[in-house]
């Protein structure tokens, strides 16, 4: 059990700044975005912890509005890759080009140099594509000819894939669905909602306002940067991913033959960063165990390697999560009711420490 004197009902004094802006974010965002508030609140998050997102789903389900529209609020620079099979990885990170007049080559840089780059439809485009992503993702730099170069800060992609079609489309491979920090399930909305997107966007779409700027946005990522981590908090990311790896050490038997590999170590980060980001979304300057199990679905999920059998069965790594999440218990956040009278609250130099 492990005690904290911070209150969840009420933002904390130092975040009033950043939770009011990030408000007004998230409102400018919705207004023209209707019925993805997980969506938008995943897409946030990314930005926020500095990861990659992924939003998979049907098309029409305004994924790549969604992609715009925060482009729109945040500020910075932004394109729009649409991947297609004809696409060549010299069309994304870019391409030395002879300059008769001055003999000798220049280097023009490819439209991946922008603040937030979505990539459209990211499995239409064959492997050779894909991974030329990998080292911008990872690096934050590409290479051409020999020489690399930096690209922008803060770097973001935002990629898109359909999930139904099966003609035309190129499966991302393990390597690099590990480098997004969520992959995000997208479906559609309600009726009540799609009424609401009929009168909203069917004449004159509201246009969006800027609230960030670049560097609004890099004090704000380096603000969840700050946020407050429990060792408690900690040690239950890392249970949820070793539960991946040894699932018959926490009793989750049943698993041993659908997982022929666990989650890395990027998910463990990947748990910790992307719930320092949300636990400031929420108005919070410390992390609770409930952030971590919100976002343990988009972060875990797509880094976990089937067996060919559970493929067969058609399991949902969703599913094994929900396992996991059911099987490694929470830490207490509160002292229960019977220790209120013998267990005084703990400072936060006794957190710290």
């Amino acid at each position: 059990m492990w005690k904290s004197e911070h209150q969840p009902t009420q933002p904390a004094r130092s975040d009033l700044g950043a939770n009011a802006v990030l408000e007004r974010v998230l409102f400018e965002v919705k207004r023209v975005v209707v019925g993805q508030d997980l969506m938008i609140e995943r897409m946030l998050v990314g930005l926020l912890a500095r990861g990659h997102v992924l939003l998979e789903g049907v098309p029409g389900v305004a994924k790549t509005l969604a992609v715009r529209t925060l482009a729109g609020v945040v500020g910075g620079s932004f394109t729009r890759l649409q991947f297609t099979p004809d696409l060549m990885p010299s069309d994304i990170v870019g391409t030395r080009v002879w300059r008769p007049s001055a003999e000798q080559f220049d280097t023009e840089l490819g439209p991946v140099f922008a603040n937030l780059v979505l990539a459209d439809e990211i499995n239409r485009a064959p492997a050779k594509v894909q991974s030329a992503l990998l080292e911008a993702m990872a690096e934050r730099q590409v290479s051409i000819g020999g020489t690399s170069h930096r690209l922008p800060d803060p770097f973001l992609v935002l990629a898109t894939q359909n999930p139904i079609e099966n003609d035309g489309v190129y499966r991302l491979p393990e390597a690099q669905r590990d480098r997004f920090l969520l992959k995000v399930d997208v479906g559609h909305v309600d009726e009540l909602e799609e009424m609401t997107i009929i009168q909203r966007m069917g004449t004159r779409p509201p246009a969006v306002e800027q609230i960030l700027d670049i560097a609004a946005l890099r004090r704000l990522q380096a603000r969840a940067e700050e946020v407050f981590v429990h060792h408690e908090v900690a040690q239950y990311a890392v249970k949820l991913v070793m539960a991946t790896r040894t699932p018959h050490a926490y009793g989750l038997h049943n698993l041993d033959g659908l997982l022929a590999y666990g989650v890395s170590a990027r998910g463990s980060l990947g748990l910790i960063t992307a719930g320092r980001a949300l636990a400031l979304l929420r108005g919070r300057d410390y992390v609770l165990p409930a952030d971590i199990a919100d976002l343990a679905g988009d972060i875990l999920a797509h880094r976990l390697v089937l067996t060919f059998d559970a493929e067969a069965d058609g399991v949902d790594p969703r599913a094994v999560v929900d396992a996991v999440l059911a099987a490694v218990p929470q830490p207490r956040a509160t002292p229960s009711d019977d220790d209120a009278e013998t267990v005084e609250p703990a400072s936060g130099e006794e957190l710290a420490s």
